[in-house]
């Protein structure tokens, strides 16, 4: 048995960023609902890609507390952490989407590194942290060079290729820093493509979903042929529930799964579901690549297996799943026009005012 599948960490007091989004709102409801005894404060600066809605089945709920709020405000964020006597930081927030970082990058090194860089000066500051989990990506490791690569440790270099990785990647060395230099039990996991409810449109699952749904065409970049591996977002949720109580600070976790497949694939099959897959020829057009468009990302969760974690959810059920629920509640992020074209642009120069607000005590 392994040092890490014997530890077993109970944190008390969670502190958890971006959790109005995609991921961080999965694992707000996961932690929230099974396990009554942890308080969980979701802080978020309701960007673009975030909503309240995400997170509408907690509200009442006597363990959960949303605070809107930037991470890059230090006196909010220290407030916040003494105030709720924080023992556990899980970092999200964070801006994701590869396009976007092409055209405005400045602001993924704003949220990404200067926002990650507060939130380790709040935490080193703060006594009772015990953990803090730090979200990163496995676009950290570049490109796969071909399909014989082998999946990539912990371990691997970081080359990533494009400005949101790069942003990542710094932020990662920041983190490494803190736990050095100052002890801060810092944990980093980098994890595949994750797809399911809740997940802005700007990313291809949904985009295509919604593309569907409103009869326009499908916008394949290139040629198509780019795979990713795309993990159930809560099969992504439990991950960070078994990273919160079995890793070790110092580490880093690969969260990857087995359903490695092309964006053609994606769009043929989301054709099938909707029953076009007769009518590809109209359905599907291919656009202008990326600037740089990575060929493939393969990672090896060995180390997450020890700790107990294993994926569930089917690649064909994830996402029929999906999609019945974007039938029915794409409507929460308003007017989404501009998230289904080619190469969305979609970040806001405007950053909201950090504000408290209560909606669950």
């Amino acid at each position: 048995m392994s040092e890490e599948a014997d530890a077993h960490y109970v944190p008390k007091n969670i502190f958890l960023t971006g959790g109005a989004g995609f991921i961080g709102s999965h694992v707000a409801i996961k932690l929230c609902k099974k396990y009554p005894e942890y308080n969980i404060v979701v802080y978020d600066r309701l960007d673009y890609c975030s909503c309240l809605e995400n997170l509408g089945e907690l509200k009442g709920l006597k363990n959960f507390k949303f605070i809107k709020g930037d991470i890059a405000t230090a006196d909010l964020v220290t407030y916040a952490l003494l105030e709720e006597n924080i023992d556990t930081i899980m970092h999200f927030a964070a801006q994701t989407h590869v396009d976007n970082s092409f055209g405005n990058s400045l602001a993924f090194t704003q949220s990404n590194i200067y926002g990650t860089h507060v939130l380790l000066e709040c935490a080193k500051n703060c006594p009772t942290i015990k953990r803090f989990i730090h979200v990163s990506t496995d676009e950290v490791y570049g490109e796969g060079e071909d399909f014989e690569t082998d999946p990539m440790t912990e371990e691997h270099i970081l080359e990533p290729t494009n400005p949101y990785a790069a942003t990542k990647a710094g932020a990662e060395f920041l983190v490494k820093s803190y736990f050095r230099s100052f002890k801060l039990p810092c944990l980093i996991t980098r994890g595949n493509n994750v797809y399911g409810p809740h997940q802005f449109p700007e990313k291809l699952i949904p985009k295509f979903t919604n593309q569907l749904m409103s009869g326009k065409k499908l916008t394949l970049h290139g040629d198509g042929t780019n795979t990713r591996n795309f993990l159930y977002v809560t099969d992504v949720a439990a991950a960070f529930e078994t990273i919160l109580h079995k890793g070790l600070p110092g580490h880093v976790y690969n969260i990857g799964g087995d359903n490695e497949v092309s964006n053609v694939k994606v769009a043929k099959t989301l054709l099938k579901i909707f029953g076009l897959e007769d009518k590809e020829d109209e359905y599907i057009t291919y656009v202008p690549d990326r600037q740089f468009n990575d060929l493939r990302y393969t990672i090896n969760s060995s180390k997450l297996h020890e700790l107990g974690w294993t994926e569930e959810m089917s690649w064909e059920e994830g996402l029929k799943t999906t999609v019945d629920w974007y039938k029915e509640f794409t409507s929460r992020y308003g007017n989404i026009e501009n998230a289904l074209v080619a190469h969305p642009r979609m970040l806001d120069p405007i950053q909201p005012e950090s504000v408290t607000t209560d909606l669950g005590k």
